[in-house]
């Protein structure tokens, strides 16, 4: 039975990319594009040395916006505020690693903790107004969001935390000192992010506070059942609370990695979009820390190759869309396994009642 579930289990986001793949060569014909040449070259050039360790550098990031966002799936919450959440974190960690001399180790713990507090604090903001207000954290975090951006750009101003080079009116903090940098490894012409040994910590961390302790067993029976936690005793309200917070905290973390191993700073150019793609992992990865490593790597890789395709004659957006089926068919792909599975065990009972009903016929 274990066996298939995990074959089922596997099948499904396998589909998927299979009917994506097949749809997005349907749509590359009409357009008169050879689908085979098209992803010639999205693999051609996702694959060399100095882009794939580019993509893998992209890959530490989404995977933990899919981490903050499978948390909250969990407890069936939806933190689709992880990019007002980890812009917050970032400014908040470069403005203070900017402002302390410390030695390595502690500079860079310094500037980790100040991420994971801010976005913790803030993501807080959402989990207070669903506890105590019963305001729907999608509505809350959508605009706490806003009220982020709107912050950032107030601070950055020169007069306040930022400062803008000459010649340029991209407004950025005081860069960080060396102390609080991460070294990065020259592998394949490229520079691969040291950070990423903390993204795989964080994975860690998450599968064993969801199986193997008590926090994790209250927080997936919250969210498989919000009355049944609280006549067990659990306080459900308590455990919203705090998984929004962890959530937060983790999505704080996301662009530290380029700030610390790139950037030095944060600056008005620092990407967006992370809330919908870490909710988007989480779901093709079913909130699995593996399963999101998988889908956030081969999230990384399309976007990463996208740009041959202009050289190739073929919109970029093809990816956008690509990813788009991707999303729709796992969707689909999940709920019939579920169903599936639902049907085997239904089969299962039927099958030992039929058994038993035919033992005690024979006593």
């Amino acid at each position: 039975m274990t066996q298939k579930k995990w074959f089922w289990a596997l099948m499904a986001p396998l589909a998927s990319v299979i009917f994506s793949i097949g749809l997005t060569s349907l749509i590359l014909l009409l357009k008169g594009a050879s689908p085979f040449g098209t992803f010639k070259v999205l693999w051609d050039f996702g694959s060399q040395g100095s882009n794939l360790v580019s993509e893998v550098n992209q890959t530490v990031a989404y995977y933990l916006a899919g981490v903050a966002a499978a948390i909250g799936f969990k407890m069936l919450l939806f933190n689709i505020g992880i990019d007002g959440q980890y812009r917050l974190a970032v400014f908040f960690a470069a403005v203070v690693g900017a402002q302390v001399h410390l030695p390595p180790v502690l500079h860079v713990l310094l500037i980790m903790t100040t991420a994971v507090v801010v976005g913790a604090l803030w993501a807080s903001i959402a989990g207070y107004l669903k506890v105590k207000r019963n305001i729907s954290e999608v509505i809350s975090n959508i605009m706490l969001n806003t009220i982020a951006s709107g912050l950032i750009t107030y601070l950055l101003q020169p007069t306040r935390l930022g400062y803008n080079l000459p010649g340029s009116n991209n407004s950025q903090t005081p860069p960080v000192p060396k102390s609080g940098w991460l070294p990065s490894f020259h592998i394949a012409g490229g520079n691969l992010y040291s950070y990423i040994f903390v993204a795989i910590a964080i994975g860690a961390l998450y599968w064993v506070l969801l199986n193997r302790s008590v926090f994790g067993f209250n927080l997936r029976a919250t969210g498989m059942s919000f009355r049944a936690a609280r006549a067990s005793g659990i306080n459900a309200p308590r455990m919203i609370f705090i998984t929004m917070a962890i959530s937060g905290g983790i999505a704080g973390l996301t662009g530290i990695g380029e700030m610390m191993g790139n950037t030095h700073n944060y600056s008005l150019s620092f990407p967006n979009g992370y809330a919908l793609t870490g909710l988007a992992l989480a779901l093709i990865g079913r909130s699995s820390p593996i399963g999101i490593a998988f889908a956030a790597f081969f999230w990384s890789f399309l976007e990463g190759a996208a740009p041959a395709l202009d050289l190739y004659g073929v919109p970029v957006e093809i990816v956008t869309v690509m990813q788009a089926i991707i999303i729709i068919s796992t969707v689909v792909s999940y709920e019939l396994v579920k169903r599936i599975n639902l049907l085997q065990q239904q089969r299962l009972v039927g099958a030992a009642a039929v058994e038993s009903t035919t033992k005690e016929a024979v006593k």
